[in-house]
């Protein structure tokens, strides 16, 4: 008889011991969650802002220029990274860039989208034309996609009469 009270003693003490950790975790949850909805609020309501600050709000965008006018930053991936060797003045390297370009609106998304072929190639002979030790410094990289930016705007320009690309960017780079 004595057993059969310590063994109800042992069980009521395990279920209190799970019915309390249960409820912390519960209480956890509803906290971290309220805790979320409110500081992800926006300081003042959508309600409140009259027309003239309206008009605030968008006068610096027309103040930009003809990017705005334009269309919004689009991004061109070309499709595989360019793999290339450079001569060094130890030895030669491999490089490998994976490059983006930046366009505005999506006619000129369309418009690099179908002349990728030409692109790539305007890059990988500007790619080919530097050395490792330049590439080594930031400033050689900033030196190359200046210098690459130009000659695909070039080639760009002589078949579509527009610029199209605005920015060249690096968005992997590795030399081994």
């Amino acid at each position: 008889m004595a057993e059969e009270t310590s063994l109800e003693i042992e069980e009521t003490g395990k279920s209190k011991k799970k019915l309390v950790i249960i409820i912390v975790a519960v209480l956890l949850i509803v906290g971290g969650a309220a805790g979320y909805f409110f500081m992800s609020g926006s300081d003042a309501p959508v309600e409140t802002l009259d027309e003239e600050t309206a008009m605030s709000a968008d006068a610096p965008s027309a103040a930009v220029g003809d990017s705005a006018e334009i269309g919004s930053a689009l991004y061109v991936s070309m499709p595989r990274p360019f793999v290339f060797n450079v001569p060094g003045s130890s030895r030669d390297r491999i490089v490998q860039i994976k490059v983006q370009l930046l366009v505005r609106g999506e006619v000129n998304e369309e418009t690099a989208k179908k002349h990728i072929p030409l692109i790539e190639g305007t890059l990988l002979s500007v790619f080919s034309t530097t050395t490792a030790d330049e590439l080594s410094t930031s400033s050689g990289k900033e030196t190359l996609r200046f210098s690459a930016l130009e000659k695909v705007q070039k080639a760009l320009m002589d078949v579509e009469g527009s610029k199209v690309i605005e920015r060249v960017l690096f968005t992997g780079f590795v030399m081994q």
